[in-house]
This record gives C-alpha cells, structure tokens and sequence, in this order.
C-alpha cells in the first residue's frame, strides 16, 4: 500500500513540475514575448507555476486524510 501512495505522489510531482511547463495565459505571453528582456517573462511563468501548486496540495491532503479515516473505519468494523 506504501508503494502505491509513493508511486502516486512521484508520478504527481513529475506532472505537475515538468520541465517545459507554460502556464501563461495568451494574453500576458504576447506582452511579455514582445519585450526584448525575456528574464520578466520566466519570472511571471514561474510565478503562475508557484500558485498552481498550492490547490493541487491542497486537494491532495485532503483526498489523503478521507482515505485515511474510510481505512480507519474498515479497520474498526472488522
């Protein structure tokens, strides 16, 4: 069962961080593709990948501690 869940978190991490990520918006991607500079670009882009984490995190824990207490309760009926 440990395997699994490590499975599952490294396959989640893996997706969610890949290496070639774009997560502008169009809008924001032709203003700051239109500056010579492209440092601020990378910065926003990063930025956007920053926030995005959190709910995925967020969800997770949860998900994790509703599993957790269904497998307390099967434990406990038996």
């Amino acid at each position: 069962m440990k395997k699994i869940f490590i499975f599952s978190i490294l396959l989640t991490i893996f997706f969610l961080v890949p290496d070639n990520a774009e997560a502008q918006c169009s809008m924001c991607r032709a203003v700051l593709e239109s500056e010579g500079d492209q440092s601020t670009a990378k910065g926003i882009n990063d930025g956007i990948l920053y926030l995005m984490v959190f709910p995925y995190l967020l969800i997770g824990g949860i998900g994790y501690f509703i599993y957790r207490s269904w497998k307390r309760k099967d434990k406990e009926q038996v």
